[in-house]
C-alpha cells in the first residue's frame, strides 16, 4: 500500500494516528455492494448497518454507503458482506464517504481491548503529535510533540504490541508520550521509556 499513500511514513504511522487524519470512523456490518460505472474502472459500493460513529457526527451524522476503488490496484479495499462488523475510517467528498487502503479498516473482532477503548477516550489527544517509527537503535525524539514508535524493532507494522496496547498523547505544553491502557490519563507525567 506504500504506492497508494504516496509515503511510508503513512504506511506505518499507527492505527491511532489514522483516527485523527480521517472525517469519519464508523463502526459497521457489510451488509450488500454493488459494482458502479462511474470513472475508468468502477467503483465498488459498499451498503453498510452502522453500529456506532466515533467521528464525523457534524459532516455526516449516518453512513449508508461506503465507497471504494473496485480494483485492490488502485487502493480500493475488499470487504465481506453479512460476516464481520469492521472499523472504517474514510473522508467525506460530494456527499459520500470513500475509503481506500491507506485508510483504517479493520476486523472489530480483531482490535484488542485497547484499542476499542482508545476510540471512545484516547486517541483523540494525540492528534497534535507524531509518531515517528524507529527501525535501529538508538532512537530519539526530535521535537517534544513526537513519540517514538518501537514496534518496527521486532515486528514490522501495525501489528505490535505498543500499537495495540499504547496511545501516544499530547501532555501539558505539548509534549507528548506514550500511555499504556484506555482510562484518561491523570495530570501525572508517566514515564516515556515504558513501551
Amino acid at each position: 500500500s506504500w504506492h497508494c499513500c504516496g509515503t511510508m511514513e503513512v504506511s506505518v504511522s499507527g492505527w491511532m494516528l489514522r483516527t485523527c487524519m480521517h472525517t469519519q470512523l464508523i463502526r459497521a456490518k457489510v451488509v450488500g455492494k454493488k459494482l458502479m460505472k462511474d470513472g475508468p474502472f468502477g467503483t465498488m459500493r459498499y451498503t453498510v448497518k452502522q453500529m456506532k460513529m466515533y467521528r464525523g457526527f457534524q459532516i455526516m451524522p449516518h453512513v449508508q454507503y461506503i465507497y471504494t476503488e473496485a480494483s485492490e490496484s488502485l487502493c480500493g479495499v475488499k470487504l465481506e458482506v453479512n460476516k464481520y462488523q469492521y472499523l472504517i475510517t474514510g473522508r467525506v467528498y460530494e456527499g459520500k464517504v470513500y475509503t481506500g487502503l491507506c485508510n483504517w479498516y479493520e476486523k472489530w473482532d480483531r482490535l484488542t481491548l485497547s484499542q476499542r477503548k482508545g476510540l471512545n477516550h484516547r486517541y483523540h489527544l494525540g492528534c497534535g503529535c507524531k509518531i515517528r517509527p524507529c527501525y535501529y537503535l538508538p532512537c530519539f525524539a526530535t521535537s517534544k510533540n513526537e513519540c517514538i514508535w518501537t514496534d518496527m524493532l521486532s515486528n514490522f507494522g501495525h501489528s505490535g504490541y505498543q500499537a495495540k496496547h499504547y496511545a501516544c498523547i499530547q501532555r501539558v505544553e505539548g509534549y507528548c508520550s506514550w500511555y499504556r491502557g484506555w482510562a484518561p490519563p491523570d495530570k501525572t507525567i508517566i514515564n516515556a521509556t515504558d513501551p
